[in-house]
This record gives structure tokens, C-alpha cells and sequence, in this order.
């Protein structure tokens, strides 16, 4: 069968599905096999776009690039155009990867960010361990995959992980300007150090708000209520956070100490040179981005394996201390596989309940948000996929 034979089809199968009722297909089985087959639908145009591209044909029209052919023709965005080729022509030096997303394990934007990696100085290391990098995405969630990229992209190209961290605190950039009728607008980049500190600081303060937005909403109501209740919406309640941030910042006084501290980074103990250097939240650092904050730095050591470590139970229903603190740093956000909620806005929870004779130790501690926390009460978590 011809491949224009298979196209017709195509367009004649996805005709009949447009035309069905798709309220049938909204089970969590068919909502997974739809997005897997979307993602190889996905690789075929980019690898035939990529064709099409070398092809030269789009010049009979007198377009001087594919891009901007296919950018009049499909109505797209150039930079999504532009995207689309850039990907395909990488994929020509990836074979594992085209070979995987074609099949439905890899989508988008797994591809894009293996593709990113590929350069002189690290195209070597990528024919070598591009099998391991795919069965990482494969398995992993995106924000797990990116840090595997990251940690891989220091050790293959440890000179250009260092520029590239010098370019992004150099790209940092932010204003905030009046508009008409007097409302402000702005806008923001931060390097990654910067951006966790007020990210941090956003979460936290935001965090308190809506709980005090809750507790009023209760109070008014005399019973529990939804999120269409409280009196702010959540993008009324960033903006509030960003203005109490700043009553907060005149209210103290400029020799006022640091009241916790502002980051997070994990660092290898054997040195800060080692193989791990991340922040609390999982962003890969290089390690030369650390130096400016060293100065300032407070070490905390934490042993996760033999023969060093010790467990003291403690005789206690909470857990506080170097207990709560390891179990943050070991789970880093909620433990829910459908929750990525930061450790320092999550509660330390007993996986084995208290009540039911579990220890208040690191392996019977978990991180669980609010939510979560409450919701294992009513249902076990679900198993992720």
C-alpha cells in the first residue's frame, strides 16, 4: 500500500473519530493511549517535515526557506515552524530517539530536549550513552528527565555547563512599569539561584494566604468550603503576595538577620565538586554558580547509606529536628505520584501510622502536601504508571 494510500486513511479514521462522541473516550486508559498516539503522529510529521526540508521542493514556490513555506502554508507560528526542522534534522544524528518516539515512548518535549544537547562538544558522548538517556525518558517524569539531562550534560561538556550557567545570571533582567488608569505590569527572568530564592519566598507567602483565605471562607460559611468560595482567586492572591512581600521587606530594618535560609542546594560530600549539585527543588546547578553565596553558606550533612548512618526513633507523634529535615531532603517535594509540591511547604507524615505502632523515623516519614495528606485519610494513593 502505498504511503498516500495510508494518509488517506488516516485522514478518514481521524474524520470518524472527530465525528464520534468523545465523552466515551474519557477513561484513564484511553486519555494515555490517545496522548501515546498523538506523540508518534507528532514524530512522523517532524521526521517527513524534516524530508521535505532537505528536499528543496518549497523552493519551486519561490519560498527562501521551508520554514517560511510551511509558515504560510499551515498558518503556524515561524518559531513553532522553525522548531519542528531543527528538531527533524537532529533526529537524522539520533536514531534511538527517532526510533522511540516513533513508537510512542518518547513525545515532544522529552525529543526537543535530548536534541538541545547535541553539539561539537558533546556529540561523542551522545552516540554513547544515547540508549541510557532514552530509557531515562521512558520512565521518568519530564521534571526528573531534565535534571538526568542536566547532571549528564555537566560531566560530557563541563566547560559549556559553566558558560551556560555565567549566561543565564547574566540574562537575568526584570521591570515593572505603570500603565494607563493606573494599574502596574512587569515582568521577570531570574537566574536559577535567584529565581528559587524568590520562587521560594512567592510559594511560602502565597501558601499563607490561602489558608488565611480558607479559615475566612469558613468562618463566613460555617462550614468547609471549595475554592469558588474564597475571596480571592489565585491570581489576585500572587499579586497580593508580591505586595506583602514588600510591606514586609519596609518593615525591617537593613542590619535585620536573615530569619531561615533563602536556598537549598545539595551538594556531594565528598566535595563541592562532586556529582551532586542541585537545588532543593531539583534544578541541576553547576558548580561554579555556588561561589558568590559560599560566604554564606550553612552545611548541613545528611547520611542516606552505610556504614555511617544512624536512626534514632523517636519517642515523639511529630516529626522535627534532624528527622523531619532528612525526609526533606531525601523526598524533596509530595510523595503523591500525581502531586510535585515543594518539600518546604509539605508536612513530614508517618507511612506505618503512629497510632498503629510506626516510628518516627526517616524510613517511616514521607512528604505529603495539605491536600494529600488529607485526602490518604478518606483513600490510599493511587499507583503512578
Amino acid at each position: 500500500m502505498s504511503l498516500m494510500l495510508v494518509l488517506q486513511e488516516l485522514t478518514e479514521v481521524i474524520g470518524r473519530l472527530v465525528d464520534s462522541d468523545t465523552s466515551t473516550l474519557a477513561d484513564a486508559e484511553s486519555i494515555v493511549t490517545l496522548h501515546r498516539q498523538l506523540a508518534r503522529l507528532d514524530a512522523v510529521v517532524t521526521t517527513a517535515t524534516a524530508a521535505f526540508d532537505s528536499s528543496g521542493d518549497w523552493a519551486a514556490d519561490g519560498a527562501q526557506s521551508c520554514a517560511a513555506w510551511l509558515a504560510t502554508r499551515t498558518r503556524l507560528p515561524k518559531r513553532a515552524v522553525r522548531r519542528r526542522i531543527r528538531i527533524g534534522r537532529q533526529l537524522r544524528h539520533l536514531p534511538v530517539v527517532e526510533r522511540s518516539w516513533l513508537a510512542g515512548d518518547l513525545a515532544e518535549p522529552q525529543v526537543a530536549a535530548v536534541a538541545e544537547l547535541r553539539n561539537d562538544a558533546t556529540e561523542e558522548a551522545l552516540q554513547r550513552d544515547e540508549e541510557f538517556i532514552v530509557e531515562q525518558g521512558k520512565t521518568l517524569r519530564f521534571q526528573d528527565f531534565s535534571r538526568v539531562l542536566a547532571y549528564w550534560t555537566q560531566r560530557a561538556d563541563p566547560g559549556g555547563a559553566e558558560d551556560r550557567a555565567e549566561a543565564q545570571r547574566q540574562d537575568r533582567d526584570a521591570y515593572l512599569d505603570e500603565s494607563f488608569g493606573g494599574m502596574w505590569f512587569g515582568k521577570q527572568m531570574f537566574d536559577p539561584i535567584s529565581g528559587a530564592i524568590v520562587a521560594g519566598e512567592v510559594e511560602r507567602l502565597y501558601d499563607e494566604l490561602f489558608k488565611a483565605d480558607w479559615e475566612e471562607a469558613r468562618e463566613r460559611l460555617g462550614r468547609d468550603p471549595s475554592v469558588n468560595d474564597l475571596r480571592r482567586t489565585p491570581g489576585q492572591r500572587r499579586a497580593d503576595t508580591f505586595v506583602e512581600m514588600a510591606i514586609r521587606s519596609a518593615s525591617m530594618l537593613p542590619t535585620s538577620r536573615r530569619p531561615r535560609p533563602l536556598f537549598t542546594v545539595m551538594v556531594g560530600y565528598e566535595t563541592l565538586h562532586g556529582p551532586i549539585c542541585e537545588l532543593a527543588q531539583g534544578t541541576v546547578l553547576s558548580p561554579g554558580s555556588l561561589v558568590p553565596w559560599l560566604t554564606a553558606a550553612v552545611i548541613e550533612r545528611a547520611v542516606f547509606s552505610p556504614p555511617n548512618r544512624v536512626d534514632v526513633s523517636e519517642r515523639t507523634r511529630l516529626f522535627t529536628g534532624g528527622t523531619r529535615r532528612s525526609v526533606q531532603v531525601r523526598d524533596r517535594r509530595c510523595s503523591h505520584p500525581y502531586c510535585d509540591r515543594r518539600a518546604e511547604i509539605c508536612e513530614v507524615d508517618h507511612i506505618l501510622p503512629y497510632f498503629a505502632g510506626g516510628a518516627t523515623t526517616q524510613e517511616n516519614g514521607r512528604l505529603l502536601c495539605g491536600f494529600h495528606n488529607r485526602l490518604r485519610n478518606q483513600r490510599p494513593p493511587p499507583e503512578a504508571a
